[in-house]
């Protein structure tokens, strides 16, 4: 089990709030995700909302290509993964470019800022290399305080601009995760 620590207590509870609420203002309809606590009250926020649709994931690369799909539909979405799950869609990336769709994607950091878990260390140093390796410009928040203008840039540039975007989502901010038993 873990439990997070090292996250601000006062504005913790707001920057999933202001992501949520600049989804609904550029029209986002489509939210896959791979569960994970870092995203949790956002996911949450998504299935209490009826104009969206929280679509849960086996796997992170099905939702690249759900997102090609969404807006192919006339539909706009979002991807939330961990910094673990970026590994996973390198293949599918490919997508983002051959049929230049809006792509948008919100990753949880992990293997940074206080982690103990070695396992996420390495996936998670090379992150943003790797989607940028892809074609996928990057974006970075570590304090809540700048949460909202950067989701607010990358919607931009991902939705009027078509540039596949990803803003990372730092450890720092998401708080560090510890053992216990």
């Amino acid at each position: 089990m873990h439990a997070p620590s090292g996250a601000p207590t006062e504005t913790a509870a707001s920057w999933p709030d202001d992501i949520f609420e600049i989804l609904q203002r550029f029209d986002v309809r489509q939210v896959p995700y791979v569960p994970d606590a870092g995203h949790s009250q956002l996911i949450q926020r998504v299935l209490g909302e009826r104009s969206m649709r929280a679509v849960p994931l086996t796997t992170e690369e099905e939702g690249v290509a759900l997102l090609a799909g969404a807006w192919t539909g006339g539909q706009r979405g979002v991807m939330l993964m961990q910094s673990s799950g970026v590994g996973n869609c390198i293949n599918m990336f490919s997508l983002t470019q051959i049929f230049r769709f809006p792509f948008l994607t919100l990753v949880t950091m992990r293997g940074e800022w206080g982690e103990f878990n070695p396992w996420q260390v390495p996936m998670g140093s090379t992150t943003a290399d790797v989607l940028e390796l892809s074609g996928i410009k990057v974006l970075r928040a570590s304090h809540s305080g700048e949460v909202r203008d950067v989701v607010e840039a990358a919607a931009g540039q991902a939705y009027n601009a078509c540039t596949p975007t990803a803003v990372l989502l730092s450890q720092r901010l998401i708080g560090a995760k510890v053992f216990v038993k």
